[in-house]
């Protein structure tokens, strides 16, 4: 529906470097993200009508809501729910680019991308919950757009719906995952974001660790680095950093967006109308949206947006409970914990923050996974009655992820914490060692990501600790502002 027009308010492993593997990966959700909250950041700077017009008529038009049935209930003044899907759009890529930056392999009419953007009804807050491609779905009963074949109801991994169904598929299959109901619904590929970076001059970006992965060539040092469109796409879409895979480059994804929007805002972009003009037709080359986003809509939620910043902006994911959910005929994916995810949801609906209070910084121990991110099954190496129980208890009051299920260790007379971990998640051990002051850390190949303590004598309660970067509270939301480069 229109906006009114309103006053601004004041682990996985690390693989063998084949050709193959290098030509499949593809960028991932920053991109798409930034393009859609740029545009109306940009639009915030109040240049007229007639220059987002222009913009307006390059737009493609697509009908994700026809034919749509047993929608979720929305209330009104709940605020704005976008679908944003990310599409593989290479084909446009130079060879020269393909070659520099990695860009090897044939496009896809697939989706590596699927969010949800929340703008809030008073229009100071917009949340970003990222839909993992690999989450298992069930998509509803409907007609293969390719073949023209007639399917049931059946499970899928996400992204093959817009494979099936396209835009239509996707949005019916979010709703029904989600309860959540799409307003409007906005595709876009990475190509015109990676020209997008360098109109703007580069963006900064901060990291205190080496970066090198070796399948998208991205190689920064340690410190403060400008970067232009193609090393962005290398930074998005490194998994290979370290044994973090998915979970690290989403962190990377993050801080790339909050500085994106840094950039936009502190420009001059959105003062000026020649530049105004160049930044956005380039954001919106390569957009589709549905018929009902135009030009009045883009305006006046541009316009209430204009003190948008990168501390109005929170993201997250969807809450994962098993990470490796087989499914016949289809194999590994990723379900949700159904009720983590249905308060998120929730409160989406309600038009309510995600975030939570973050612990107060001298009182927390910073670490460079967050406890939310780290499973840990607890066991009692003593004889004393009830000691695993505690030590659950007190690791899941700090936000470990902790199996609520703790049992008796082989050995009854440890006198020392012990902490066993596969390597591959050594970050995330040594994370929850910090907790565990003292503990002994005890390498074990191929345990997998769920961590084992073992409680001994010594232990005298954990140690409160956070993540430097993402991933706060219940949801796990990091906002904007926390991950630009200070």
């Amino acid at each position: 529906m229109p906006v009114p027009p309103r006053q601004p308010a004041r682990r996985r492993p690390h693989r063998p470097r084949d050709r193959r593997r290098r030509q499949d990966e593809r960028p991932h959700w920053g991109l798409r993200v930034a393009t859609t909250l740029s545009v109306l950041v940009l639009a915030a700077g109040g240049v007229g009508h007639a220059v987002v017009t222009g913009m307006n008529t390059g737009i493609d038009r697509v009908d994700p809501f026809k034919d749509m049935k047993n929608r979720p209930e929305t209330e009104p003044g709940r605020g704005m729910n976008i679908l944003l899907v990310g599409t593989d759009g290479r084909d446009r890529i130079t060879q020269e680019e393909k070659e520099k930056y990695r860009l090897g392999g044939a496009p896809c009419h697939c989706t590596d991308t699927v969010m949800l953007v929340h703008v809030s009804e008073d229009r100071e807050r917009a949340s970003v919950v990222s839909l993992p491609r690999d989450s298992y779905a069930e998509m509803p009963e409907h007609t293969d757009e390719t073949t023209g074949e007639h399917h049931r109801a059946h499970p899928v991994k996400l992204n093959a719906a817009y494979a099936e169904g396209g835009p239509g598929l996707t949005t019916r299959t979010v709703e029904h995952m989600t309860g959540v109901k799409i307003d409007h619904y906005l595709e876009v590929d990475f190509t015109s974001f990676m020209k997008t970076v360098d109109v703007l001059g580069g963006v900064d970006i901060c990291t205190t660790t080496t970066l090198k992965d070796s399948y998208t060539g991205l190689d920064l040092a340690p410190g403060t680095h400008r970067l232009g469109g193609g090393q962005a796409l290398q930074y998005v879409r490194s998994r290979h950093v370290d044994g973090a895979s998915d979970l690290g480059r989403m962190q990377r994804q993050q801080r790339f967006l909050a500085a994106f929007i840094a950039k936009v805002t502190d420009s001059g972009a959105l003062l000026n109308p020649v530049r105004f003009r160049e930044v956005a037709s380039t954001l919106l080359g390569s957009v589709r949206a549905d018929q009902g986003f135009g030009t009045r809509e883009m305006l006046a939620l541009g316009q209430a947006m204009r003190g948008f910043t990168p501390a109005s902006s929170e993201f997250t994911s969807v809450p994962v409970g098993e990470m490796s959910f087989p499914v016949k005929g289809i194999g590994s994916t990723l379900k949700w914990d159904d009720a983590k995810a249905g308060k998120l949801f929730q409160a989406l609906r309600e038009d309510r923050p995600l975030g939570v209070p973050r612990p107060a910084k001298h009182r927390a121990t910073p670490v460079d996974v967050s406890p939310e991110q780290i499973r840990v099954q607890v066991d009692n190496g003593t004889r004393a009655a009830g000691l695993g129980g505690r030590v659950d208890a007190a690791l899941r009051a700090t936000g470990f992820r902790t199996t609520g299920t703790p049992g008796n260790g082989v050995r009854r007379d440890l006198a020392r914490t012990l902490l066993t971990f596969d390597p591959r998640w050594d970050r995330s051990a040594q994370s929850l060692a910090a907790a565990l002051p003292g503990c002994e850390l005890r390498p074990v190949r191929g345990q997998g990501g769920l961590m084992r303590v073992t409680a001994g004598a010594d232990y005298r309660g954990v140690t409160p600790v956070r993540a430097q970067d993402a991933h706060q509270g219940e949801f796990g939301v990091v906002t904007g502002d926390q991950v630009v480069c200070p």
